[in-house]
């Protein structure tokens, strides 16, 4: 029988099928907390540092103290993973607010909680999404401002984004792209974007509302190794539409190309040369033990 995975709950180790929370912690009951989403692949935690640094980030906006150092922390995800006998994985680490009672004061929770699953590696587009892209639609849900729950912030409520999904689902497209409240493009549901444009690489600013995303930062640092201009600025969705190439980032996305956007093509309707050049030069960045922490 295969080993059932452990998870991590506040410094103790629960089999996957046992490992719960209580129904009154207010990361259930009102999405108040942060988490991060994070990739290792073969021995290498690729840009743990920058995710925890992140986290740390979100946590002191939402003014949420968490129980362990950065030092610590990485040491739990890294005692996680070989609990689990896991060189190639999906991370996903969560601090919540804690238990508290049915009203939303956060001082009511004395005790933040501090989350780590790892599973094997999820594909959120893989296959035949990587090599001719995906399909996409622009949604009628604007990315939350700046001044609002905004996705600068890591938080566990994701609501801008599921309903967003949603649309895409019924529309029967792969994903959906959100503008922000002005109307220039932001992000996809839970992916960053870029366009490509007679050789140059654009890709939004945070200030729509967009996370600062580790492997957008990532991606950002190729390209400029690779001799091209990657710049940020707002995007209209009309140059999106009429983009050379498009492609989405992400942790689980990777580096992921979009052939349509509302029934326009993009491209060829596949993967254009700049992408394909930055995917193959993200996939050994990912591996290389300079970009992360090693398991082992």
């Amino acid at each position: 029988m295969e080993k059932e995975l452990s998870v991590y709950i506040d410094g103790k180790f629960y089999p996957k099928s046992g490992a719960k929370v209580s129904v009154y912690d207010h990361g259930l009951l009102y999405g108040d907390g942060v988490f991060e989403g994070i990739r290792a692949y073969e021995g290498v935690v690729f840009k743990l540092k920058e995710h925890i640094d992140r986290l740390y980030r979100s946590a002191h906006t939402i003014m949420l103290q968490i129980p362990l150092t950065k030092d610590e922390m990485t040491k739990a995800v890294l005692e996680t993973l070989r609990k689990n006998d896991l060189k190639t994985a999906y991370i996903r680490l969560l601090v919540t607010r804690g238990v508290g009672d049915l009203g939303l004061d956060p001082r009511k929770c004395p005790k933040p909680s501090i989350i780590i699953i790892t599973e094997p590696v999820i594909e959120l587009h893989s296959g035949e999404a990587k090599a001719k892209g995906v399909t996409t639609m622009i949604s009628w849900v604007k990315r939350d401002p700046v001044d609002a729950t905004s996705h600068e912030i890591k938080s566990l409520n994701y609501l801008n984004s599921i309903l967003a999904k949603i649309e895409a689902n019924t529309t029967d497209v792969d994903e959906a792209i959100c503008l922000d409240k002005v109307g220039f493009v932001c992000e996809g549901v839970a992916e960053n974007i870029f366009i490509v444009r007679e050789g140059e690489i654009f890709t939004p600013p945070v200030s729509t509302g967009a996370l600062p995303g580790i492997t957008r930062e990532a991606v950002m640092e190729l390209a400029e190794r690779m001799g091209y201009a990657a710049t940020e600025r707002n995007i209209t969705p009309n140059e999106l539409f009429n983009a050379d190439e498009v492609f989405f980032t992400g942790t689980a996305a990777e580096v992921t190309p979009v052939r349509e956007i509302n029934k326009r093509k993009i491209g060829n309707e596949e993967a254009g040369p700049i992408t394909k050049r930055l995917m193959q030069e993200f996939y050994k960045m990912v591996k290389d033990p300079k970009e992360g922490t090693l398991i082992y």
